[in-house]
């Protein structure tokens, strides 16, 4: 019988944890509005000499995210640094600064550019794709990208994936992000460069600021990651061998939906193949 359940409380799990690996979008905010029971399990977890790094698919640099959480009123003391896959991909883009590149992505994730010397060009013209997300995401979704895809497709463009997250929470809403155009390049053929989750270049960031600031490393048994998608948080915990406090109330809430007792049938329907968490929390409290 499996042994994963719900729990109350984050403390019922990191009592024998030093270091906690924490999604942002819908665990600690919507998108729209932060979490206060969220930010109070974090808070409460330094206090007592923890270290959480937030890491996120946000498409932007690391000082950007932190802007946008100070405007939602998370506090910068609720955590102790930001990972970001908008600072992994801006060091490819400062690695290939005599390619051009064809941007696809809104205006706000443009501060990823900031102080380099980026030549940008047309599809039919550019070296390679960078997508951030839809340019539109209030309506866009992939498909209206399938043109773009195939016409790049034919020219071999590398595509430079800034957001691995398919969707992500707005509120009450879902919106898609650049994983869902890469993945649709991908069944197209083309070659995909992911950066963020699930994929194990922001976990070694993270990690690394960690044993920074703590001065000495920790052993993965006493590191916990927190997140609420299963293709990111729960994948790229796995793969690092980092267990997994999962959030329902995210990206999957519809599938968890009305469920209270998780037996072994209902594991493999939430989560196929893929080694569960090591618990399961609708909101992160403390």
């Amino acid at each position: 019988m499996t042994k994963l359940r719900f729990i109350d409380h984050a403390r019922e799990l990191t009592a024998d944890v030093d270091i906690i690996l924490s999604d942002i979008w819908g665990v600690v905010h919507d998108g729209l509005k932060g979490f206060p029971d969220a930010c109070s399990t974090l808070l409460e977890f330094r206090r007592q000499g923890g270290t959480v790094i937030l890491i996120t698919n946000a498409p932007r640099p690391a000082d950007s995210v932190q802007r946008q959480l100070r405007k939602i009123n998370i506090a910068d003391e609720t955590y102790d640094a930001i990972v970001s896959s908008g600072d992994l991909t801006r060091h490819y883009v400062e690695s290939h600064l005599r390619n051009s590149v064809f941007q696809i992505g809104p205006e706000r994730d443009n501060p990823m550019f900031r102080g380099l010397n980026v030549t940008f060009a047309p599809l039919e013209a550019a070296d390679y794709i960078l997508c951030t997300g839809p340019f539109d995401d209030e309506v866009e979704t992939a498909e209206d990208y399938r043109d773009r895809m195939v016409q790049a497709r034919k020219r071999n463009l590398t595509f430079i994936c800034a957001n691995p997250d398919i969707v992500v929470e707005r509120g009450d809403r879902l919106i898609y992000c650049a994983g869902a155009i890469a993945e649709l390049y991908r069944e197209l053929g083309g070659n995909v460069i992911f950066y963020g989750k699930p994929h194990a270049p922001i976990y070694d960031r993270a990690l690394e600021i960690a044993e920074s600031k703590r001065g000495k490393a920790t052993p993965k048994s006493r590191i916990l990651a927190i997140g609420d998608s299963v293709r990111t948080d729960l994948t790229g915990a796995n793969a690092m061998g980092i267990g997994c406090l999962f959030v329902t109330r995210g990206i999957h809430s519809a599938e968890f939906d009305g469920v209270h007792e998780i037996d072994d049938f209902t594991v493999k329907r939430l989560f196929g193949e893929i080694k569960p968490p090591l618990a399961l929390i609708r909101d992160l409290k403390p």
